[in-house]
């Protein structure tokens, strides 16, 4: 298998999630073994790399940092590049947060459908895991394990009517991403807006680009899916296991996880080359297979 990249520019442009800074966002074709890159073209087009060793806070949203210059909420739009299979591209910014849009992928794979995909004359590199590192904190976990495709299953259990226990397992390929995944919207608790706002959070948040869950249900209904919480939490996952920065040959499980295990397991599989061999042998093909678990709502510890 090769690299790849787009083969034209697309753009986009809205508000941040959290900052409420309006900028632009514009994808851009690059040369084989750049990686994903993102460029601040206000800052003279700084780069910082969409890999491990660049993130810098991960609380609410995965942001980079590189010499002092910040960039936020990047999880979504990674996501939908890894899951296409973009290996080298850029991402020319104007502003410190990647647009919201409507709170989920779907816009950036709007975006990468519209740009289209190029091989490139150099073969592909693949991080295969070769032993099973995992992250634990608390009743919160996340492990990466031995597999010959890219396989996520991720688990979310929050004590409310609409959530409960939910659980996605499925490979992932730009099939099933798209049909799945990018659809599902980032969410919060009514209860939550006031602290988060306290906090200098979520000056960009409103009803058209995230879910508002009330103590019985949902502020901005209709839900996309029943189970739309566990796979928005599933595309995070994916987008943060882009900081790996080559596409992964292996199955990762989250469970209760969120960006910071998420980020944690990146960065300790990128610290000890043990843990994992690099291969640009042909990936076994992905199966579009996928299967979603909901449960009996019971209270969690999160």
């Amino acid at each position: 298998m090769f690299q790849t990249t787009i083969v034209r520019q697309a753009s986009a442009e809205g508000v941040g999630l959290h900052t409420g800074v309006f900028g632009h966002v514009t994808l851009v074709p690059a040369p084989a073994d750049t990686g994903i890159v993102f460029r601040r073209v206000d800052l003279d087009n700084f780069t910082i790399e969409a890999q491990g060793h660049n993130v810098a806070r991960v609380s609410y949203a995965t942001s980079l940092m590189k010499q002092g210059v910040l960039l936020s909420t990047t999880e979504h739009l990674l996501a939908a590049i890894y899951s296409c299979g973009i290996d080298n591209i850029y991402i020319d910014i104007d502003s410190i947060e990647v647009p919201i849009l409507d709170g989920s992928a779907e816009p950036f794979m709007q975006m990468l459908e519209q740009c289209g995909v190029r091989r490139l004359r150099r073969r592909r590199r693949y991080f295969e895991s070769s032993t099973t590192p995992e992250v634990i904190e608390g009743h919160r976990r996340i492990g990466i394990y031995p597999a010959d495709e890219f396989r996520v299953c991720c688990y979310v259990d929050f004590p409310h009517p609409l959530v409960g226990q939910q659980e996605v397992e499925m490979v992932v390929n730009p099939d099933t991403f798209r049909h799945l995944l990018a659809r599902a919207r980032t969410f919060c608790f009514e209860r939550d807006i006031e602290p988060l706002k306290a906090m200098g959070l979520i000056r960009g948040g409103s009803l058209d680009n995230a879910i508002v869950l009330t103590d019985a249900g949902v502020m901005n209904g209709p839900l996309r899916f029943p189970d739309e919480f566990g796979r928005h939490k599933a595309l995070d996952l994916i987008g943060d296991l882009a900081l790996a920065g080559l596409p992964l040959l292996a199955r990762v499980e989250a469970y209760k996880a969120g960006h910071a295990l998420h980020t944690q397991l990146v960065s300790r599989l990128l610290a000890d080359p043990s843990l994992w061999t690099i291969t640009t042998g042909e990936a076994a093909p992905a199966e579009p297979d996928f299967r979603v678990a909901a449960h009996t709502s019971a209270p969690a510890a999160d």
